[in-house]
């Protein structure tokens, strides 16, 4: 068996499409993932209509809203979703019978994140023909629309290693569970998608703000996506950090389980 799993690689369809399954299994993934942030966008580009009278203005602010609530995406599918299935999974014991039954732990994961990432392109494609249907998105131009991409794609590559990070290491879904939907939560406040942007923070709050790519995304990224002159090297600092704590909190977690294997 475990011959035939190596012949076969680290991707296949069998796996693949048994990954899926339980991704699409997973109830938080469709609330968090897929219907919070169609909501959030329409509910809050329908409040803050009647606030301008000058339909440019409009539709910088609906665009700049359409752009950040997107961000919630990858934080409810991949960091929320993942971390708590597979803190699931590990409380259960899912793991090592795979390994029993020759599935490798490496063909596991690399079919787990092609898993999410189709489930999470699925989500994007609804949130973008709702934002295309119900409210007053403004198009973007090719480069603006392929950094931001680039950027959410960057921001769930971060949130997937954190998130198995703090599963791995909490290895209880009552713990990952509150950890993950408590930075969820966090994320949107400091990210200012919860009705308080970034100028109204206090100072000190602001500073950590700063260190979270979803600030720049909410706040910034309407320039990016119209083709603006932009100044990236905050942003870029700001997932050069995350990714540094993410990359630590993942080798704290390999270290611990191979601790407990030896």
């Amino acid at each position: 068996m475990l011959r035939e799993e190596k012949k076969k690689g680290l991707i296949s369809l069998q796996m693949l499409l048994f990954e899926f399954r339980k991704t699409i299994g997973n109830p938080y993934v469709h609330i968090f993932g897929v219907g919070m942030p169609v909501l959030m966008m329409v509910v809050i580009t329908r409040a803050v209509a009647g606030e301008f009278t000058d339909a440019e203005v409009f539709s910088v602010a609906v665009t700049s809203v359409f752009l950040g609530v997107g961000a919630l995406i990858p934080m409810a599918t991949i960091f929320m979703g993942y971390g708590i299935s597979n803190a699931q999974e590990m409380e259960k014991g899912i793991p090592q019978r795979m390994e029993l039954f020759g599935i490798r732990t490496g063909v596991s994961l690399c079919n787990r994140i092609l898993s999410e990432t189709i489930f999470m392109v699925i989500a994007f494609c609804i949130y973008f023909t709702a934002g295309y249907l119900f409210t007053e998105v403004k198009p973007p131009r090719l480069t603006g629309a392929l950094l931001y991409v680039v950027c959410i794609l960057a921001f769930s590559v971060i949130l997937f290693c954190l998130a198995h990070a703090i599963s791995t290491l909490l290895k209880k879904f009552s713990l990952t569970y509150c950890v993950t939907m408590l930075l969820y939560f966090v994320f949107m406040i400091l990210g200012g998608m919860m009705g308080i942007s970034y100028d109204n923070l206090p100072s000190a709050v602001q500073v950590i703000a700063k260190m979270l790519p979803v600030t720049y995304i909410n706040r910034d990224f309407y320039t990016v996506w119209t083709g603006g002159s932009y100044n990236f090297v905050p942003m870029l600092q700001s997932y050069l950090l995350m990714a540094a704590i993410a990359g630590i909190a993942l080798f704290l977690s390999i270290k611990h389980t191979s601790r407990k294997i030896s």
